[in-house]
């Protein structure tokens, strides 16, 4: 499905995830020119800047926010604002805009940015859509390895990859859109094991379950961040284990696994985006997974 097949039948949620889906990939292009910058300029995050005044600064919490990370998610709340003005947004970057309605959008405008300021390529721009709080819409734009994926709904999930910056028209073009699909394995041992960070078990108390996984499962490999999320959708890794997300991390997730075949939980079992841990597997190996977790095994 092409994502301008939207536009024929056009629902509520057919016009959001198209918009959401051409707003993430213009976010996306963003964050990727300050990307190239940061891969010039690799340097102390309290020096890296340039003529475009780019910054890399902690949080209070130690995790790091770029001008990337700001601008991107003004471009996006500007465009909910202009063409869903009474839609909720809720954003990483600048907090809840209490909405009208029961349309609710999360943002995180660059996952991975301990991946975007060390130059590596596996980072993202997320965008998930809660109507009346039920996942109906994700979108996930990986714009240095040019792929991306989005999913609605009861309307199938897909995987566009192949496509280009193309700097005079600001925008990214080509490539090819195909249905995403989880993989077929069916045993631990055969399955690819992802993971965002060490420390994330190490402060929820859940070394064992790492531990456990590890030992379990076929290969064990740290492609994090939403990256390993998309892995799982689009069959290339059937297990992706965070204990720690934020709601915008996770906003996306539940309805593009579940689209792809797969499926999306808690560590207690709930598919809810809104828990605080991730569990994405491609379903047929979920109930092992979660029973490893719960400690059950």
């Amino acid at each position: 499905m092409d994502i301008n097949d939207l536009t024929e039948h056009p629902t509520p949620l057919k016009e959001r995830l198209r918009a959401a889906y051409l707003w993430g990939l213009e976010a996306g292009y963003l964050t990727l020119g300050y990307f190239d910058q940061t891969l010039k300029q690799r340097g102390s995050e309290s020096t890296l800047q340039n003529e475009d005044h780019y910054r890399v600064e902690r949080k209070a919490d130690l995790t790091y926010v770029t001008t990337a990370d700001r601008e991107a998610e003004t471009l996006l709340r500007s465009h909910i604002q202009a063409d869903f003005p009474e839609d909720s947004i809720v954003g990483e970057e600048f907090g809840r805009k209490k909405g009208a309605n029961d349309w609710t959008w999360y943002l995180d405008p660059i996952d991975g940015t301990q991946a975007f300021v060390h130059g590596v390529p596996l980072f993202g721009t997320l965008i998930g859509i809660e109507h009346k709080g039920v996942s109906v819409a994700g979108v996930i734009v990986l714009p240095a390895l040019g792929e991306a994926i989005f999913a609605g709904k009861n309307l199938g999930c897909f995987w566009h990859r192949g496509f280009i910056k193309e700097e005079a028209k600001k925008s990214f073009v080509g490539g090819m859109t195909t249905r995403a699909q989880v993989s077929g394995v069916s045993t631990l041992q055969e399955a690819l094991f992802c993971t965002t960070w060490m420390q994330s078990f190490k402060a929820t108390q859940t070394l064992d379950v790492f531990y456990k996984l590890c030992d379990k499962t076929g290969v064990f490999r740290g492609w994090g961040d939403c990256y390993g999320y998309a892995l799982v959708a689009t069959g290339r890794a059937e297990i992706m284990v965070d204990p720690q997300l934020m709601v915008w991390d996770a906003a996306p997730m539940l309805v593009i696994l579940e689209e792809a075949g797969g499926r999306y939980t808690d560590f207690s079992g709930k598919g809810s985006i809104h828990s605080g841990s991730g569990l994405a597997t491609n379903g047929l190996l979920h109930q092992s997974v979660l029973s490893l977790v719960k400690g059950e095994s």
